[in-house]
């Protein structure tokens, strides 16, 4: 029988510059050679045009050797936003904006197109509204992800990949419309959840106070990081293999990020 041929993907909110960043981003490095994905995605990447002109997301791509895009999300003086960071060149990509509201910080779709040796792989890295109360504008947002996910990848296509903070736990409305359990505007779509169906058995929390970068805020315990793909496609790619939590322990007594991430592989 022939090998499964893989790809891995690596998903995490970096906590902009927060916190002691020298020392996160040393964390950030080390666990990452040793995670080695073929694609990841970043959120709260910062970029700064003054003074010390920071680029988090290029600073990661270069200590590791990767391609890299950045897609703002908003910022005035710097720009906040996320990155994807591949092992294979970036053909093309795409910044969408997302639908807002109210006090909501304003958020965007980054779109990449990877030149891999299994296909030309498209993914895409987002991070939703954040506030606890902010579900309905959580779901115009992953309304509006699909819908440019549908546009972008013909169903002949090799298998998008989403990831990202999506600032939702499993049962909410937003997730379980990509996960094919609910209607949203009269719209369903299916995404699986590599974690929901191939995780370690673990609970799978990325958000917890476990984590002493995240205990201040006193929030529920909860998962809030995903890896999503539409597969697997009439030829097996896609299909969901593996997924634990990462970034769920300390570097030189220094944890990454304020969240855990997800690492995922996915049949190609």
């Amino acid at each position: 029988m022939t090998a499964m041929a893989e790809i891995r993907v690596v998903t995490i909110n970096i906590w902009n510059r927060s916190g002691p960043w020298d020392e996160r981003f040393v964390a950030l490095k080390t666990t990452l050679a040793r995670l080695a994905p073929d694609l990841l995605g970043l959120q709260e990447v910062i970029v700064t045009e003054q003074g010390d002109k920071l680029h988090q997301g290029k600073a990661i791509a270069e200590a590791l050797g990767y391609h890299w895009m950045f897609g703002a999300s908003h910022g005035e003086g710097f720009s906040f936003g996320n990155a994807v960071l591949s092992r294979w060149p970036i053909l093309r990509h795409e910044v969408f904006a997302l639908p807002g509201g109210g006090e909501s910080e304003p958020r965007s779709l980054l779109f990449a197109e990877a030149d891999s040796p299994h296909g030309k792989i498209p993914f895409f890295c987002t991070h939703l509204a954040w506030r606890l109360h902010e579900g309905h504008i959580r779901e115009a947002q992953v309304m509006e992800i699909a819908d440019r996910i549908a546009t972008l990848c013909p169903i002949a296509a090799f298998p998008p990949i989403l990831v990202g903070d999506f600032n939702a736990e499993p049962e909410s409305d937003e997730i379980r419309f990509l996960r094919g359990h609910t209607s949203l505007g009269r719209k369903s779509v299916y995404f699986a959840d590599t974690f929901r169906i191939a995780g370690d058995g673990s609970t799978g929390v990325t958000f917890s106070k476990q984590n002493p970068f995240a205990e201040p805020m006193r929030e529920p315990e909860r998962r809030i990081d995903y890896i999503f793909v539409r597969g697997p496609d009439d030829q097996q790619r896609g299909e969901p293999l593996s997924a634990k939590v990462c970034f769920d322990e300390p570097v030189g007594g220094v944890y990454p990020s304020d969240h855990f991430g997800v690492v995922a592989t996915i049949s190609a």
